[in-house]
C-alpha cells in the first residue's frame, strides 16, 4: 500500500474549483516537487494532505500508524515560549529530551532563545525543527527555503537528502527542486499529473503536452465552429436522420464550456529612461559600521552601464545597508561614493512597504489616475494590470487580500510603470512561480539599464549577475565575476587550499616586496606570528564540540552541557572566520 493515496478530490472557494477530481499516490522514500503557478491551489493541498483543512469531496488515506508533518508557508501568530518547547510541542511520546537537543543542535538554535525573538529565517528553523520531532513518515514543507539565506538553504538542501522519510514539498527555488525531487507532481486547471523525471525534463514535457493539448483544441474548436454553421442551416438539421450529429454538437458544446484555459504569462515590460553616462557608480574605500560592527570595509568597485551585479551574504549581513550606500541614501563612515549622470533609479522593496494595504491594486499603480504613460504610450490601468494577471474584478480589491506571489507581482507593476536606467530589485524572486521568474531573467537580461540584486535564488543569480559582490565577514566585501555559482566555486577552491596546508609564517625569502609597498607594523607582525596557532586552536576546539554533540549519551547526562556547547559553537565559527580574514589581509601585506 503507497504511504498516502489521495482520490477524486475537490475544493472550490466560489468561481471555479482548485481541485477537480484530483488523485495522487506517495510512496515511502520519495521527494516529490509540487509545483504550479501562484494560485493554483498547492498550499490548500498541503494542508488537505496534513489534515488541517477537509476537502469538499474526496478521500485522503494514509497507511495505517503512519505520520504526516506539515511546515506551513507562513510562521502562526501565537507561538510563545521557547525554542525547545515550541520544537517538542508535537513530539510523540517515546521521543526523548537528549533526541530533541541533537535535533536544535543539528539546527544551530539555541534550546533557550524566545521563539518571539527570533529572526524570520530562525523562526522558520525552528518550525522544521518542530515538523522534524513529531518523526513524520511523510513530511510536507511549503516554500520552506522563504527567508533563508544561501547557506541555510544549501544546508537544509544537504539534510533533506540525507533524511531518510518521505517528502512532499512545494518551492520557489528551481535549484532546491532540482537537487531533491525524484518526481514532480504538477498541479494545474484543478488536476494533478506525475511527471517521473527530473524539473529540467519535466519543463521539456510539459512544453510538448501543452503545444499537443493546443493543436487538439485547435481542431475540436475547428469542429465545433463547423457543426455551429450546419445547425444554422434550419429544419433539415432536425431532421430524424440527423438527431445523431445533433447529439454530438450538444456533446462538443459542453465539452468547449467546460474546458478550463490556461492562465496567460505576466507580460513584463521595463521603461528605459535617459542613458548614463559609462560609469554608473563608483566607490572609493567605502566603510561603514553598525557600532562597533563593520559592515563594509574599504570597498572600492566600479559598476558601469549594462553591468547586472548581485548581492550575496548571509542574513543580517547589511546587503540592504550596502544599497543604501551606493545610491546615496545613506552615509558612509569613510571612502566616497560618486554617480555618473542621468541616474534614475527604480527601487524593488523587499519588505513591501511602497504598497498601501488598504487600498486597491488599481489605486496603488495609478496614484490618482485613470492611465499610465509606458514607453510613450498612454494605457489604461486596467488593461495594464491585466499584464500582471490581475483582472478587472481583481484589481479593485484591496492589497490586503493579496497572496505573496501577488503582492509581489503588484510591485513589480508598480515598479515599470516608471522610466529607470537603474533598477535595484532587493529580494524580488520571493514567492513568485517559475513562469514568471523566468519572465523577469528574460527581460533583465534584454533590458539595457543597470541591475542592482539582491537575492537568495541561485538560479536567478546565476542567470543574470555579471558580477558579484560577496560578504565574506567582519566587513569583508569582495568583487567577482559571474553569478553565485562562479562565486561558489572559487569561495570552494580558495577554502580547500586553505584546508591542505596549515596556515605557516612565510620566512622572509619567501616574501618578495615590491619597492614603496607598505611594511607591517611591528605589532601587526607579531599578529601575523601568532596567528596559524590561534586559528588551530579555534579549529581543534571547534572538532572536539562537534565530537561531543554527537554522542548520544551527552543529551542524556549532561543537559546543560549540551546547551553550553551549542551556544559555543557559532561563537567559534565567527572567530574562526575572523582570524581567517585577519591572517589573509596582513599576510597580503606580508608578501607584497
Amino acid at each position: 500500500m503507497p504511504l498516502l493515496t489521495l482520490h477524486d478530490l475537490h475544493i472550490a472557494f466560489g468561481g471555479r474549483p482548485l481541485l477537480a477530481g484530483a488523485s495522487l499516490t506517495v510512496e515511502r522514500g520519495e521527494r516529490v516537487g509540487l509545483v504550479g503557478r501562484n494560485g493554483e491551489g498547492k498550499s490548500t493541498l498541503l494542508r488537505i494532505l496534513a489534515d488541517r483543512q477537509a476537502p469538499d469531496q474526496g478521500t485522503v488515506a494514509t497507511e495505517r500508524g503512519a505520520r504526516v508533518a506539515l511546515l506551513d508557508q507562513h510562521v502562526p501568530e501565537g507561538l510563545d515560549g521557547t525554542v525547545e518547547s515550541v520544537v517538542a510541542r508535537d513530539r510523540p511520546p517515546a521521543t526523548a529530551d537528549h533526541e530533541i537537543q541533537r535535533l536544535l543542535s543539528i539546527l544551530q538554535l539555541d534550546p533557550g532563545a524566545p521563539f518571539a525573538a527570533l529572526s524570520g529565517g530562525q523562526k522558520r528553523r525552528a518550525l522544521l525543527g518542530r515538523a522534524l520531532a513529531a518523526a513524520p513518515d511523510l513530511l510536507l514543507l511549503d516554500e520552506p527555503t522563504n527567508h533563508l539565506d544561501l547557506g541555510s538553504i544549501e544546508w537544509l538542501e544537504g539534510f533533506l537528502a540525507r533524511r531518510s522519510g518521505a517528502l512532499l514539498f512545494v518551492t520557489h527555488d528551481r535549484a532546491f527542486l532540482q537537487a531533491l525531487a525524484t518526481r514532480i507532481v504538477e498541479i494545474d486547471r484543478g488536476q494533478l499529473t506525475s511527471w517521473a523525471c527530473d524539473y529540467p525534463t519535466y519543463l521539456e514535457r510539459r512544453e510538448e503536452r501543452l503545444a499537443a493539448e493546443e493543436k487538439e483544441w485547435e481542431r475540436a474548436d475547428k469542429k465545433l465552429a463547423q457543426e455551429e454553421a450546419w445547425i444554422r442551416q434550419g429544419i433539415k438539421a432536425r431532421r430524424t436522420r440527423n438527431e445523431g450529429r445533433v447529439r454530438a454538437l450538444e456533446r462538443l458544446r459542453a465539452d468547449r464550456a467546460a474546458r478550463r484555459d490556461r492562465v496567460g504569462d505576466v507580460r513584463l515590460a521595463a521603461q528605459s529612461g535617459e542613458r548614463t553616462g559609462k560609469r554608473v557608480i563608483e566607490t572609493e574605500d567605502l566603510s561603514f559600521s553598525w557600532g562597533d560592527e563593520p559592515i563594509v570595509r574599504g570597498l572600492s568597485t566600479v559598476i558601469e552601464r549594462g553591468d547586472r551585479v548581485g548581492l550575496i551574504g548571509p542574513n543580517g549581513c547589511g546587503k540592504t545597508t550596502l544599497l543604501g550606500l551606493l545610491l546615496g541614501e545613506t552615509a558612509p563612515d569613510e571612502g566616497r561614493v560618486r554617480h555618473g549622470t542621468n541616474l534614475q533609479v527604480a527601487y524593488f522593496d523587499q519588505h513591501r512597504q511602497q504598497l498601501d494595504e488598504d487600498a486597491s491594486i488599481f489605486d496603488n499603480v495609478a496614484h490618482g489616475n485613470d492611465h499610465v504613460v509606458i514607453d510613450g504610450e498612454r494605457r489604461h490601468v486596467a488593461s495594464y494590470l491585466e499584464d500582471f494577471l490581475f483582472s478587472s474584478a481583481r484589481a479593485r480589491q484591496p492589497v490586503s487580500s493579496l497572496s505573496g506571489g501577488e503582492r509581489n507581482r503588484l510591485l513589480l507593476a508598480r515598479l515599470f510603470t516608471r522610466p529607470a536606467n537603474v533598477l535595484v530589485l532587493d529580494e524580488p524572486t520571493n514567492d513568485l512561480d517559475a513562469e514568471t521568474l523566468e519572465l523577469l531573467e528574460s527581460l533583465l537580461l534584454e533590458w539595457d539599464g543597470t541591475v542592482l540584486l539582491v537575492s537568495h535564488d541561485r538560479s536567478f543569480l546565476d542567470a543574470l549577475c555579471t558580477s558579484t559582490l560577496v560578504f565574506e565577514g567582519a566587513g569583508v566585501v569582495r568583487e567577482h565575476a559571474g553569478g553565485y555559482s562562479d562565486w561558489k566555486r572559487v569561495a570552494e577552491r580558495r577554502a580547500a587550499a586553505e584546508t591542505s596546508r596549515t596556515p605557516a609564517r612565510k620566512t622572509p625569502a619567501e616574501r618578495p616586496r615590491t619597492t614603496g609597498a607598505r611594511k607591517l607594523a611591528y605589532r601587526e607582525q607579531r599578529e601575523l606570528e601568532e596567528l596559524p596557532a590561534r586559528i588551530e586552536t579555534l579549529e581543534r576546539e571547534r572538532a572536539d564540540v562537534h565530537a561531543a554533540l554527537a554522542d548520544p549519551d551527552l543529551y542524556r547526562e549532561d543537559p546543560e552541557g549540551v546547551r553550553a556547547l551549542t551556544e559555543r559553537l557559532p561563537v567559534l565559527d565567527a572567530e574562526i572566520e575572523t582570524a581567517y580574514a585577519r591572517w589573509s589581509e596582513l599576510d597580503a601585506i606580508a608578501t607584497v
